[in-house]
């Protein structure tokens, strides 16, 4: 096992308490948004051996183990996070693979940097991803039916909202979400801004003197229902109205008014495939993805965003965001079931004088431990983790798990 010592990156969205509080750490009064473990280029976990990417080039197939480098290739196939929300994270998709490998070929061509502000395609990967939520988190993700949102911005009695809620009606559903989403970011950037500021104080207004279940006047706002998206709009409206408040003038604001507002108990979690727009709004929580940086950008941010190629990588699909639940197996473990075999996150919640838990596999492995303390004793030196520690285990090494916390395990599917 390599014990990890991990990078907390300082995003402006970022918690200014969330993560030292799990960490039992003083707060440096700056944001801490994510905590990364594994082999990412842009901030690899370090370990006694040098970082770990270093250790899986080493050896890839002692590390990684044969199925996995014959299956991913010889580096480590997903990234773990604690993501930390305190204020909202730019409303994004993903790239689907083929997608990725043709918009990284193509910018390499054009001899964009790496590095460059206006590169969209960092690698050649896809980034499908998972978030689990460890504290009440509460986010935006994927479309809603056009009729229904049609009727949420008619409800907000905006005059300039008109022409988008009538062609949410117009069409059918892929074609209405396109042409709406594409409205909001080409649109005159003044008169958006005039439209957000309206909508804004119209989501204020609603939030706070609307019942979400009937739509009555009650004097106060309330929220969602644990697990599902918002029962009716008030909660939404409230989220709305806080997009407006930290990006005043943004079409993103509008943009978001698209999709499903979302509150996750902990333990619950959503899945993100390729070209579901999403942002989360604030809490705390456990996340894994493909190991990629490739993220396009529709709005909430004053980073680079590239129209065209974001309409393209799009799918303008209206669903229910899909909550999922662990589901418990023979020995305990709890497995959030995704389509994806680049990851495989489970829980594991080891109750104080258990039959040691083994966690020997024949995939590589991240295990982080997220409350209490627990011991983990692998064919070297034992390694004890409080909240917020991790350590890698290679492929095969066999593993054994004491103490009472609860632990996440990351994985892959072979």
């Amino acid at each position: 096992m390599d014990r990890l010592d991990n990078t907390i990156r300082p995003y402006a969205w970022g918690s200014v308490t969330a993560i030292p509080r799990l960490l039992g750490t003083e707060p440096t009064g700056e944001p801490q948004a994510e905590m990364w473990m594994g082999a990412h280029p842009g901030a690899p976990s370090r370990t006694a051996r040098g970082t770990l990417a270093d250790v899986i080039d080493a050896d890839p197939r002692g590390t990684l183990g044969t199925p996995a480098v014959e299956r991913f290739g010889s580096r480590l196939p997903f990234l773990l996070k604690i993501l930390a929300a305190g204020a909202p994270v730019s409303l994004q998709v993903h790239p689907d693979l083929p997608q990725a490998q043709r918009g990284h070929a193509r910018e390499d061509r054009l001899g964009i940097p790496l590095d460059a502000p206006h590169r969209t395609y960092k690698d050649a990967n896809h980034k499908p991803e998972l978030i689990c939520a460890l504290t009440p988190f509460e986010g935006l993700c994927g479309f809603r039916e056009p009729t229904a949102t049609a009727d949420l911005l008619t409800r907000l009695g905006v005059d300039s909202l008109k022409p988008y809620a009538d062609m949410l009606r117009a069409h059918p559903p892929e074609a209405a979400l396109r042409e709406a989403l594409t409205a909001f970011l080409t649109a005159d950037r003044a008169e958006i801004a005039a439209t957000v500021a309206e909508a804004a104080q119209a989501c204020d207004r609603l939030a706070r003197y609307e019942d979400p279940a009937t739509g009555n006047p009650t004097g106060s706002a309330t929220g969602g229902t644990s697990g599902t998206p918002a029962p009716g709009p008030a909660s939404a409206y409230a989220a709305y109205a806080s997009l407006a408040h930290h990006y005043p003038g943004d079409p993103g604001v509008l943009a978001a008014m698209l999709l499903h507002h979302v509150r996750l108990q902990p333990g619950e979690a959503l899945f993100l495939g390729a070209g579901v727009p999403h942002t989360y709004l604030q809490g705390l929580g456990v996340e894994i993805m493909a190991n990629s940086d490739n993220v396009l950008r529709c709005g909430l941010t004053p980073k680079h965003i590239d129209v065209p190629e974001l309409l393209r990588v799009v799918r303008f699909e209206a669903a229910d965001p899909g909550i999922l639940r662990p589901e418990a197996s023979p020995d305990g473990e709890e497995v959030y079931d995704t389509p994806i075999d680049e990851f495989r996150l489970s829980r594991l919640v080891h109750p104080e004088g258990a039959v040691p838990a083994t966690l020997t596999a024949d995939t590589p492995q991240i295990v982080m431990c997220t409350a209490g303390t627990v011991t983990l004793h692998g064919e070297g030196p034992e390694e004890t983790l409080a909240p917020g520690a991790s350590v890698f285990v290679p492929a095969g090494e066999k593993t054994r798990l004491t103490g009472a916390g609860t632990v996440f395990r990351a994985t892959v599917v072979i």
